[in-house]
């Protein structure tokens, strides 16, 4: 079973927040015990896929998961935050209220409101996995709507960065820093021990990494949405025929019969693998793929047909 992370919320913020709207006496620890039973529904609901649908959606339905712990315990310590901006007209009085500072704590819930229902439309992708309600084809790896979760996780991770720096810059410690958890913290601050990390948590190169692989999944979904664009086509060979299937991703090649050992041992070697249920010799349709297609032609002695 994968580990559960949770974001530590701040319960001090949280106190201050319900003395300064109401009068009743604020439980310690409340807000930690309603966020851990939120997220902890989504993590039970991240084991149902993989129970239900394979090993193989672990790692997706966790990613998930965790996204949704990480941004939940945001919201959470961000709504505390607002509700320290102005208090409540019952608890302050009329007297000299400071209206301009309550709309503006106003409009700042709206905008947190928002991020919740951000936060629950990535419960939503859960629960299209659990329900096979998601658009991609179950056995493309390099679907589009995966690669576009990946790419989100990787922009949050990217922001949590830049503000984890921001407050290590601001307090000159990671402690108190509601964007980590305790093993995050724990990890991050035995790095910059070892390697001397004086200004940043996060050194530059580790951005530009992450800035890195948001490219190159973006690259991936480019390509992908524009070979899925041109449609399925179909190349006639003689005793073989090759399919580019975009709705499945693949490059197929189908034989009139079963080719011979020598023929299998070049398909194999070139990464095609016999596929019973779609009665074809197929990989990945990918640039890679088709050059490896381009050499099993080659090799079989067929004329490469201009793409």
């Amino acid at each position: 079973m994968s580990e559960r992370e949770f974001v530590v919320i701040n319960e001090e913020a949280a106190r201050t927040a319900q003395n300064m709207m109401s009068f009743n006496e604020y439980q310690l620890g409340s807000r930690t015990k309603e966020y851990q039973e939120d997220v902890n529904e989504v993590y039970d609901l991240a084991e149902e896929v993989v129970a239900r649908r394979g090993e193989e959606y672990r790692e997706r339905a966790w990613r998930l998961a965790t996204r949704y712990a990480k941004n939940l315990g945001k919201y959470f310590n961000e709504e505390a935050r607002i509700g320290c901006m102005c208090p409540s007209v019952m608890i302050s009085g009329a007297g000299n209220f400071p209206v301009k500072k309550k709309e503006k704590q106003v409009k700042a819930w709206d905008k947190n409101h928002e991020f919740y229902n951000y936060c629950q439309s990535i419960r939503g992708k859960l629960n299209n996995l659990l329900y096979s309600k998601e658009v991609i084809k179950s056995d493309d790896e390099n679907a589009i709507e995966a690669l576009e979760e990946k790419i989100d996780s990787l922009r949050e991770v990217q922001e949590n960065m830049k503000e984890i720096n921001k407050y290590y810059r601001k307090h000159h410690t990671l402690e108190g820093c509601d964007l980590l958890t305790e093993k995050q913290l724990q990890k991050l601050q035995g790095s910059m021990d070892q390697f001397g990390y004086d200004r940043s948590p996060y050194p530059s190169w580790a951005l530009q990494n992450n800035l890195a692989n948001i490219k190159r999944c973006q690259q991936r979904v480019d390509e992908l949405k524009k070979t899925k664009e041109k449609g399925t086509s179909e190349a006639d060979y003689g005793d073989f025929k090759v399919i580019e299937n975009t709705e499945l991703m693949r490059i197929q090649i189908v034989f009139d019969g079963k080719p011979d050992e020598a023929i299998r041992s070049t398909l194999k070697s070139n990464g095609f693998r016999w596929a019973p249920s779609q009665g074809a010799w197929q990989r990945q349709l990918t640039s890679n793929g088709k050059y490896a297609l381009r050499k099993v032609i080659e090799e079989l002695g067929a004329e490469v047909q201009a793409s």
